[in-house]
């Protein structure tokens, strides 16, 4: 019986059933049309990719890892990702600082160095998240996560801001000022959540953010620095003020948001969440944010959400369905142009906030599971990836039609349903389920004015058992490991590949047509290669 459901996938995944002009006339009026028009030569300007500029991770020591290491750099590969934030740089495993028996500062970053100049050898920028407090350093005991983070302020901040000074040369002595200066420090992380992330008060944050503001600068006046890097968007119109009526220097606003109701943190997922029924959940708080910075003494700051994705446990199955593609092109394209950009959290499952996970699929926060394999949610972020350079003027809201200059057409199309019951129900007992998803009808998709030529077609898709990895997990039994062979039967099953393949002959004058069914929480991407 298990075989013979990988083969239904499978078959559901690839099947296309072409409807021509007769059988339309046949069909009832209650099918759902949905039909996407673009012309080819009516362009917007460049595509906007803010959606690629920066992924996160969750803390620096991971970094070390291989594996985590072989994953970022298939991630970077297929996704574009620029750069890569992460918690727990300045931490004690990361061994950055410690005190001699006078108390005299000794700094040591050559386990930052390994993990930077990996980075920048795959092409990929740090984003530099200041946190959290060396224990030296510490004015208390109180951490956070499994790994002890420490959350409480320096106990002398004039020690504090000499390590950040030391640090910041450090950067420029190896890496080189040019570099340094296309990077982003970003002080702290959620300050707002306390005592979680910052056990002093808003005050105290500020006090600290002056002081690494300051030190970076007083190295290089270039250098970009900002915060408070809060939750749910707090402290935005706060922290301008401040920098404005105290003369220090901020060069962009960073916050984060997620998409579920209740609880906090909730490592494991007891608490339970529920995505929100609200549709500009998330973006919503992104276009709010740029209003506030618009409206502020400083109307001209980069906004940077250094965080954010439907649910902020890394216990939720959410993560791991066929739903949470769809959600993410959806918040994507509700965002348009407010943010500079949007990272999502996190690109892998090695990830041990709560200490290491004990099954493959448990809801973690990553495109990628702990083996490695891709979930809906990667190729969210490979299709968006595989866009062209121009955007086409489209008037379809849950699509992105764009072209390259070597004449290639590039259509990303999906539809976000959210499903979920509501409050009486927890992500963790709905999307754990096995969730067939519903028909929404005919998708009509018309490109106009494309040269004429020979193109070969390629047509892929997300969607229920079409690159959906946990439904795959689910019929082999859920278990709680997973071996070499099945690790691989689950990435073949679900590799990305495109689902149509054929060769078009486009004749000048005539439209190229196309013709798909849809359900709820597909995501389409057509690609047409000009030969």
């Amino acid at each position: 019986m298990r075989a013979r459901r990988v083969i239904i996938a499978a078959f559901v995944c690839l099947v296309i059933l072409p409807v021509t002009g007769m059988n339309r006339k046949n069909k009832k009026q209650e099918i759902q049309q949905r039909v996407i028009s673009i012309d080819f030569n009516q362009t917007t300007g460049a595509m906007n990719t803010m959606f690629k500029e920066c992924v996160g991770a969750g803390r620096a020591n991971e970094g070390l890892r291989a594996d985590w290491q072989q994953q970022l750099t298939y991630v970077k590969k297929e996704c574009g990702f620029k750069y890569i934030r992460m918690h727990g740089l300045l931490t004690d495993d990361m061994a950055v600082y410690t005190e001699d028996s006078k108390g005299n500062p000794i700094y040591n970053y050559m386990y930052v160095d390994a993990l930077y100049d990996f980075l920048l050898s795959i092409g990929i920028k740090p984003f530099v998240e200041l946190g959290f407090m060396p224990n030296a350093l510490a004015s208390g005991n109180q951490t956070i996560f499994w790994w002890k983070g420490n959350v409480t302020p320096p106990k002398d901040y004039n020690k504090w801001g000499d390590f950040i000074r030391n640090l910041t040369q450090h950067f420029t002595d190896r890496y080189g000022s040019d570099e340094v200066k296309s990077w982003y420090f970003e002080v702290w992380n959620e300050p707002n959540l306390s005592p979680g992330f910052w056990s002093g008060t808003q005050a105290d944050y500020f006090k600290l953010y002056q002081y690494t503001a300051k030190a970076i600068k007083s190295v290089n006046p270039g250098y970009k620095v900002g915060g408070p890097g809060t939750a749910g968007a707090a402290w935005e119109s706060e922290m301008i003020e401040y920098c404005t009526q105290n003369s220090v220097p901020i060069d962009f606003v960073s916050t984060h948001s997620y998409g579920v109701k209740q609880g906090f943190l909730d490592e494991y997922g007891v608490g339970g969440t529920v995505l929100s029924k609200d549709s500009m959940s998330v973006s919503g708080d992104v276009l709010q944010s740029r209003k506030e910075i618009a409206a502020s003494s400083k109307p001209n700051l980069e906004l940077h959400y250094t965080e954010w994705s439907s649910s902020y446990t890394p216990a939720d199955p959410l993560h791991d369905s066929y739903h949470e593609a769809a959600y993410i092109l959806e918040k994507i394209k509700q965002v348009g142009n407010a943010a500079n950009s949007m990272s999502y959290w996190v690109f892998t499952d090695i990830f041990e906030e709560s200490g290491p996970r004990f099954t493959p699929f448990h809801g973690g926060f990553g495109l990628l599971n702990i083996q490695g394999i891709p979930k809906p949610a990667f190729y969210a972020y490979q299709f968006m990836n595989k866009l062209g350079k121009t955007e086409l003027a489209n008037t379809d809201k849950r699509s992105w039609a764009t072209k390259n200059d070597n004449g290639d057409v590039q259509l990303l199309c999906w539809d976000f349903t959210n499903t979920h019951p509501g409050d009486s129900v927890h992500n963790q007992k709905y999307y754990i389920q096995d969730l067939p998803s519903k028909p929404k009808g005919k998708l009509n998709i018309s490109f106009s004015k494309i040269p004429q030529g020979h193109y070969a077609l390629e047509v892929y898709k997300i969607g229920y058992r079409c690159n959906d990895a946990f439904s795959s997990y689910l019929d082999l039994g859920k278990p709680s490991q997973l071996n070499k062979i099945q690790v691989e039967q689950i990435k073949k099953q679900n590799d990305g590949s495109p689902f149509i393949r054929e060769m078009v002959n486009i004749q000048s004058g005539k439209p190229f047509v196309k013709e798909l069914d849809i359900r709820e929480n597909d995501v389409v991407f057509l690609n047409l290669i000009k030969l």
